[in-house]
C-alpha cells in the first residue's frame, strides 16, 4: 500500500481562532486555495489529505483533517428553459475534430470534488484517484464497476451555460470537461480521441441527467439535457474507457484519432 500525504488550502495569518478545537472530519476535495467539503459548500482552511492507494494506484481509503471558518457558495437562480435554449446556438459551434480540454476533477469520495491541473489516466481505474473503481455501479450484476463508464465526459460550452460560473462545473460530477461536439453524429461509441499522452474510447452507455443534475442545475436543466435532441447531442455528456494510460493536463487538446 502507498500512503500520500497533500498539503492543501489557503493559509491565513495566526489568529485566535487558529488555536480553537478543529472541527469534526467532513468530506472534502482540494483546489487551489479551496476545499470543497461538499458539492454545495467550500471551506477555506489548511487542511492535510491523506490518500491511501492499492498496489494498481487505484484510491483504497482516504481521510482529511481540516480547520477553518466555512461558508456557503452564493445562491444561483437556476435558468429557465427558454434561457437555456438561447444559449445552443453556441453550443452548436462546438469543436468537431478536436477541443480544449478545460477542466478535470476528480472524485475522491462520493459528494467530493478534487480540480485537478494534471492527472494521470489509467486502463485499470480510469483518472487516478477517483472513485470508479471503489464505488462500484449498478449497472452490473454484481454491483463491481463498470469499466464502459471509466470517464464521464461533459462539453464545456453546456456546464458554463447551465453553472453560469466556473467554480460550479464540478457540481456536475463529471470527470473530464471539454470543448468539444459530442453528439452521436461526431462521436459513435468506439471513437477514439487522443488526450494528452493517453488515449480513451467513447463507449455506449447513455449518460443522462438524474434528480442530483436536478437540484444543482434546476428542473429545466434536466429537461433540456434529457431531451431527444439533448440526448442526441449528449449535452449531460457520454461515458469512456481508458485505452491507453498517460498524463492528461488542463489546456490538452482532445483530437479525434
Amino acid at each position: 500500500m502507498i500512503q500520500k500525504l497533500e498539503e492543501c488550502g489557503a493559509t491565513k495569518p495566526e489568529s485566535k481562532r487558529d488555536h480553537a478545537p478543529r472541527r469534526p472530519k467532513r468530506k472534502g476535495v482540494k483546489e487551489t486555495g479551496r476545499l470543497y467539503h461538499s458539492v454545495s459548500s467550500m471551506l477555506h482552511s489548511r487542511c492535510t489529505v491523506q490518500t491511501v492507494h492499492g498496489s494498481d494506484g487505484c484510491v483504497a481509503a482516504r481521510s482529511e483533517a481540516y480547520s477553518g471558518a466555512s461558508f456557503m457558495t452564493p445562491e444561483v437562480k437556476h435558468l429557465t428553459l427558454p434561457e437555456l435554449e438561447a444559449g445552443m446556438e453556441a453550443i452548436l459551434q462546438s469543436p468537431k475534430d478536436h477541443g480544449v480540454l478545460e477542466l478535470i476533477v476528480r472524485r475522491p469520495e462520493v459528494e467530493a470534488r478534487e480540480v485537478l491541473q494534471e492527472g494521470e489516466l489509467d486502463p485499470a481505474c480510469g483518472l487516478k484517484g477517483d472513485n470508479w473503481k471503489s464505488r462500484g455501479s449498478s449497472s452490473t450484476p454484481d454491483g463491481s464497476a463498470n469499466p464502459e463508464m471509466q470517464l464521464n465526459i461533459m462539453n464545456s460550452r453546456v456546464v458554463a451555460l447551465l453553472a453560469q460560473t466556473k467554480d460550479r462545473w464540478p457540481l456536475a460530477g463529471d470527470q473530464l470537461y471539454v470543448d468539444l461536439d459530442l453528439s452521436t453524429e461526431n462521436l459513435p461509441p468506439g471513437t477514439r480521441l487522443s488526450l494528452g499522452s493517453a488515449t480513451i474510447e467513447i463507449t455506449s452507455p447513455p449518460h443522462n441527467g438524474c434528480m442530483k443534475f436536478k437540484s444543482r442545475y434546476g428542473a429545466d436543466a434536466l429537461k433540456f439535457v434529457n431531451s431527444p435532441t439533448g440526448k442526441r447531442l449528449h449535452l449531460r455528456g457520454l461515458n469512456a474507457r481508458v485505452l491507453r494510460p498517460g498524463v492528461i493536463r488542463v489546456g490538452d487538446l482532445a483530437k479525434k484519432i
